[in-house]
């Protein structure tokens, strides 16, 4: 049976004319399908590609005012897209495996992956007229695997901070909250999958960059391993080993739509020089009976709040009724989490942090400060407080090597422990979504998610419902590396336990709209 989206479609009036309750259902059940689902609606002809297409632009525009999570759209360029994918599933046989794999379904990704002709600004004042020359080679892969992109989404200042603010583009809002956080610097990324904006999007992680975002917005999320997908056309430009702890990797709805869009990201491109090609057997799934699972509810350093530690506790029985074993993990050298992350991640790249901030021109960091307490910097202050501390960390060189040295030999322990069926279950944050700004007082959090850059493991979050004030909760799965269909599947069974993602509505929250951008 063909659902029906297009019965009051009047061109640049879709969505605001009476509609049918006919119609409304069949909205909706576009709205909540998983990527995965709208793709076999596709190919069994119950849906057009503009149908989808066109639901999701009508989505996006009604839910983006108050939370300021697109800050570009490809709308006509997406809707022509459509038709075109139309006329070739029309010319198609009854056999549609022929297809690719995410054939018509639209898509945003974060501002820092090139797409040619539209803004690369990275959040960067100074950047703030950029425009991509060509598209990354993420952008490619999708596009080839029949993904249509709709928009390009909001991202913090330099990409090094977890509240989604900066001075072009202004602050996106926690779809559940719009006091809250909505994380970062996939933050965009987050709040307009939370809202059902598009099908997936594509984020990008170097310190939980998809991670925080998908556990504060309630999505699923995953970083993939290190060196799995290429970093080719991304902006800043990964050098050395920071393309390794930099992944690219899939925000969606549900867990069964992450492997497929890994699957389309993964593999070198004979560019990015660390990219290699990973041997994933994704076709088997591992029975949970023979997987053991490590709850760490903190990793002794932060404090994480009781609803988050809660979520661990609630996920490992969940995985030991249903036949899983239980593990226990002592690893002291975790509580150096944050001095690992920082010495590995200074000493993988050459360029600093206030370069970034100045396009190329180093921007004198302590000065910006004072004038961004004044009210008259154009850089944020969480960006200039990470570059002064990449600053001061660049005059340790002797101690920056012992940390890196240690992260290298937990990065051992850690694989040894885990093992080929082993997963690690711990919060992404130390709390569900916080209120704007306060993350400042808690800056060194986010090595919830950052330790595991470095150590280059794949890591998936999976939404585990809401606590008292009705923010979402998650827990994020780990394993060792190339371990990625594992920890996904993992995470699927837990979604299965607690129901996974929940649209949120933004647009009935109350709010006025944000204000427009700053161009």
């Amino acid at each position: 049976m063909r659902l029906d989206v297009r019965a009051t479609y009047h061109g640049d009036d879709f969505g605001r004319h009476p509609r049918s309750r006919e119609y409304d259902r069949g909205v909706s059940e576009l709205l909540d399908a998983s990527a995965m689902q709208l793709a076999r609606m596709i190919r069994d002809r119950q849906v057009s590609v503009s149908d989808v297409v066109n639901c999701h632009i009508e989505r996006t525009e009604l839910v983006n005012p108050p939370i300021n999570a697109v800050i570009a759209t490809c709308f006509e360029q997406a809707r022509e897209q459509a038709l075109a994918a139309d006329e070739k599933l029309a010319q198609t046989s009854t056999d549609t495996d022929a297809l690719p794999p995410l054939f018509g379904l639209p898509y945003t990704a974060k501002e820092y992956v090139s797409v040619a002709g539209m803004p690369l600004s990275g959040g960067v004042w100074s950047r703030r007229n950029i425009k991509a020359e060509k598209d990354a080679e993420t952008i490619v892969r999708l596009r080839n695997a029949g993904a249509i992109l709709i928009g390009l989404t909001n991202v913090p200042e330099g990409g090094l901070w977890l509240e989604t603010y900066n001075t072009v583009y202004g602050r996106t809002h926690n779809p559940w909250n719009l006091d809250r956080s909505a994380g970062g610097s996939s933050g965009g990324e987050g709040a307009i999958i939370s809202a059902g904006g598009v099908a997936f999007g594509l984020g990008a992680d170097v310190g939980g960059s998809i991670r925080i975002p998908a556990a504060f917005c309630g999505t699923a999320g995953h970083k993939p391993t290190g060196r799995m997908v290429p970093n080719t056309g991304f902006w800043p430009q990964a050098e050395g080993e920071l393309s390794a702890y930099l992944v690219c990797g899939p925000m969606t709805r549900r867990c069964e739509d992450l492997l497929p869009i890994l699957e389309v990201l993964r593999g070198p491109d004979g560019v990015d020089p660390v990219c290699r090609d990973w041997d994933l057997d994704v076709s088997s799934t591992t029975p949970l009976e023979d997987v053991t699972v490590y709850p760490l509810e903190s990793n002794g350093r932060v404090r994480v709040n009781g609803a988050n530690r809660r979520a661990i506790q609630d996920a490992t029985r969940a995985l030991t009724a249903r036949g899983a074993k239980l593990g226990r993990l002592e690893v002291p050298a975790m509580r150096q989490a944050f001095e690992i992350w920082s010495a590995m991640m200074n000493t993988a790249g050459s360029t600093r942090y206030s370069e970034v901030l100045g396009n190329g021109t180093p921007v004198p960091v302590f000065r910006e400060m004072i004038k961004a307490a004044l009210g008259r910097s154009r850089h944020t202050f969480p960006a200039l407080m990470v570059a002064a501390t990449d600053e001061i960390a660049a005059l340790m060189p002797g101690t920056l090597q012992k940390k890196v040295e240690l992260g290298h030999k937990l990065q051992r322990e850690l694989e040894d422990i885990l093992g080929p069926r082993g997963v690690l279950l711990h919060p992404p944050y130390s709390r569900p979504a916080p209120r704007h700004y306060s993350p400042l007082l808690t800056p060194f959090d986010f090595v919830c998610t950052s330790l595991f850059n470095v150590m280059e493991f794949p890591s998936t979050v999976v939404p585990m419902g809401f606590d008292n004030h009705g923010l979402p909760l998650s827990v994020q799965v780990i394993g060792r590396r190339g371990n990625d269909p594992l920890t996904i599947q993992v995470a699927g069974i837990i979604e299965q336990a607690f129901g996974g993602w929940k649209r949120s509505d933004p647009h009935l929250l109350g709010r006025r709209p944000a204000a427009q951008p700053r161009h």
